[in-house]
């Protein structure tokens, strides 16, 4: 019934939303029973450092699995192919209407979205394993500031030529 309201006539896939947002509840609620039982201490804090990389490693990494051509595998299912987008991007529409496949397409195919599960994961990572996790984010940082470089020797190009 709420749903029905909130949509507004729109055709909104508010349970496959639901089932979505079920399964995010529940990876951080198997976390946390996984911390306390385990006896896992949050960390005080995150540093500086740890942020940056984290952060740099969320947008990344959420960026790869949202619009790379190389993991449009994965998404597949969920969508299809309508064009390139960036350097090395592509770009989607989501598969179906109002169901779970298309709630699944919508995150899989808006980095903004996706960024929320990635940060909950390495957040997650620095509790149960802060060397791996720093690792992989710092891979994937490296990999965002890569890009940037890649963006600014072309622009640097330009200039010249």
């Amino acid at each position: 019934m709420h749903a029905r309201e909130y949509a507004a006539g729109e055709d909104l896939p508010m349970r496959g939303y639901a089932t979505v947002l079920a399964g995010y509840s529940t990876l951080v609620t198997v976390a946390v029973i996984g911390a306390l039982v385990t006896g896992r201490r949050l960390p005080d804090r995150l540093s500086g450092e740890d942020l940056i990389v984290l952060a740099l490693g969320t947008h990344k990494l959420s960026r790869t699995v949202t619009k790379d051509a190389v993991t449009s595998p994965l998404r597949a299912p969920f969508t299809r192919y309508t064009g390139q987008g960036g350097p090395a991007e592509v770009t989607e529409e989501v598969r179906g209407t109002n169901t779970l496949r298309h709630s699944l397409g919508e995150l899989l195919t808006c980095p903004f979205c996706f960024d929320v599960w990635v940060a909950t994961l390495f957040t997650i990572g620095m509790v149960f394993a802060p060397r791996p996790t720093r690792l992989v984010a710092g891979l994937f940082a490296a990999l965002a500031g890569a890009d940037f470089l890649q963006f600014a020797y072309a622009k640097a190009q330009q200039s010249v030529g």
